[in-house]
């Protein structure tokens, strides 16, 4: 695989889980690595972590606040000189039948979830323009696929990511510009582990057809794939990582 030496990349909701993997692999792959999050301590841990390995530089940003996500791209390319990757994987958790779901949690659910990709992918296509081309990856999930109880919004604000996915692929592809969509399906990380119990994880695992669910360095070595020139033609798709799930169903 082609390295992403000299090249930098961003990265939202990148303290813990899939996130910090994904910086992780990248930084591990000669990326320099903007980390972006809003939990402050586990920012600090995740960068003085990834350290050891490469560049991670921390930024605490709230992705739902458009004037924040402008100001970090533009600190962080200051910076790193250049950009050339751009990971929207910063999500907030919620499940609950739709009845039940406030207005406020919706609200936060989707401004962080599908605003936030809005304007961090806003904020970064004049940065891939100078540059000549880059990528832009987001983070969707295999339970688009199938209806699962309680997901309404969650699901509702992953199938848009793949649709604006498609979207931008056309848009920006003129630029030189990949933008893919990668999508989980059930990956033990600290936040899933808030909603899905030993049982459910371990129903899950035997439904998919390999007996094994996805890890978050699966996803972190799509990722770098994804941002590599082995995938230059690459672009518009959502590839799956579930270990067969969404082929047998819920």
């Amino acid at each position: 695989m082609s390295g992403l030496q000299g090249r930098a990349a961003l990265v939202t909701g990148a303290a813990r889980g899939i996130g910090r993997a994904v910086a992780g692999a990248l930084v591990h792959h000669g990326a320099t690595v903007a980390i972006i999050d809003t939990d402050g301590d586990a920012l600090a841990r995740t960068a003085k972590e990834i350290s050891r390995v490469g560049l991670g530089i921390p930024f605490e940003c709230d992705v739902s606040d458009r004037k924040a996500v402008f100001e970090t791209m533009d600190r962080f390319v200051a910076r790193a000189g250049r950009l050339d990757v751009v990971v929207n994987n910063a999500v907030a958790f919620h499940y609950a039948p739709l009845p039940e779901m406030p207005e406020d949690v919706i609200d936060r659910m989707v401004d962080v979830g599908l605003k936030g990709a809005f304007w961090v992918t806003q904020a970064a296509t004049p940065h891939l323009i100078t540059r000549g081309g880059g990528c832009v990856i987001n983070l969707s999930s295999a339970a688009v696929a199938f209806g699962i109880r309680n997901a309404a919004v969650y699901t509702s604000i992953k199938g848009a990511l793949d649709a604006f996915t498609r979207q931008q692929a056309v848009e920006l592809g003129v630029h030189g510009i990949r933008v893919n969509a990668i999508a989980p399906g059930p990956v033990e990380t600290p936040g899933a582990h808030s909603v899905i119990d030993a049982a459910g994880w371990e129903a899950r695992r035997a439904r998919t057809p390999v007996r094994r669910l996805a890890t978050a360095e699966d996803i972190a070595s799509a990722v770098v794939y994804l941002a590599s020139d082995d995938a230059l033609s690459i672009t518009g798709i959502t590839l799956r990582i579930d270990g067969g799930i969404t082929v047998v169903g819920p």
